[in-house]
């Protein structure tokens, strides 16, 4: 069960509202929905009254066909039998005793001018989008070749400074400092950054800059999926870090295991480089090439060729 919120349903869905109600978030188990026909007939074995419900052409037409009363009291047995919210789609016209219903048991009801086809395929889209698990990191987060590339390591080693340099070669700003990630269907991760601080960067010395205002709109993205991390951290002398590349590394975020390169920042390094060249590597090994598997490939075939040689010796 996750929670919706009503004002944004209202904003991303352009929905008219009828009756708000006293409640701004809604319980709501999945993006499933309930057409009420057989509710409205009085039947409500196997009634999945958690979903959202959706009233179209069918449903109200069958509703105005009945009885005043019987209408009244299908549709007070219909609320007290509990569901999250009402829709109406087509902009239908709607009886009075539905809002009247809807403010005795606390149920927002709310109005679209699409099609229910239409409404049902953008409402299945939000609502998904709204319950995957979702987490802020202290990161930056880059558009590198076309390679959704989140930079992770302690404050001051040097990331945003980095992906600064990344910008004016030509990489585009996804977020600095606070980076979104919403898990999607799929185990994609997708990453954006706080509304709040959206193309903003920090840069010690400097302070704050505009990212899309410096650099142009060309600079900045709104959303990235998550390919790889590149962790920095300082040189630390007495550590062995991979120099082949045979092993993978990966980093865990919202369950899903990422890719990931620990790179070592010292004096004279040039980050922005070695960057790139880890996120065109990466785009060569999702396309299927391995650089440091073709070279060991290579060496166990002309260590093999050379033991033959020295039998036949």
């Amino acid at each position: 069960m996750g929670k919706i919120n009503l004002k944004d349903g209202i904003e991303k869905l352009n929905l008219e509202v009828i009756y708000m109600g006293q409640n701004t978030e809604v319980d709501i188990p999945n993006s499933n929905f309930n057409r009420p026909g057989l509710q409205l007939a009085g039947y409500f074995e196997h009634y999945a009254e958690k979903r959202v419900q959706i009233i179209g052409s069918a449903e109200m037409s069958y509703l105005l066909s009945l009885d005043p009363d019987v209408q009244k009291q299908r549709v007070d047995d219909y609320f007290a039998h509990g569901l999250p919210l009402l829709v109406i789609t087509r902009r239908l016209e709607y009886p009075e005793y539905l809002v009247e219903a809807a403010k005795k048991f606390n149920i927002p009801i709310f109005r679209s001018e699409l099609p229910t086809t239409e409404f049902v395929y953008r409402m299945v889209s939000f609502i998904d989008d709204q319950l995957q698990p979702s987490t802020t990191l202290h990161a930056v987060m880059l558009d590198i070749y076309g390679q959704g590339v989140m930079i992770i390591g302690q404050s001051g080693v040097g990331k945003s400074e980095t992906a600064l340099e990344l910008l004016q070669r030509g990489s585009r700003l996804v977020a600095d400092d606070a980076v979104q990630v919403q898990r999607k269907r799929g185990n994609r991760l997708v990453a954006q950054a706080p509304e709040l601080i959206k193309y903003f960067m920090e840069i010690r010395g400097i302070g704050i800059i505009d990212v899309k205002a410096m650099f142009g709109v060309g600079s900045v993205v709104e959303k990235k999926e998550v390919d790889m991390v590149v962790k920095l951290e300082n040189w630390d002398p007495n550590k062995n870090y991979e120099r082949v590349g045979l092993v993978s590394e990966y980093h865990e975020i919202l369950g899903v295991r990422v890719p990931c390169v620990t790179i070592p920042v010292r004096p004279g390094r040039n980050m922005a480089s070695v960057l790139e060249v880890a996120a065109r590597n990466e785009r060569l090994k999702r396309m299927g090439y391995h650089a440091a598997e073709e070279l060991n490939k290579r060496v166990i075939e002309a260590n093999t060729k050379k033991m033959e040689e020295n039998c036949h010796k």
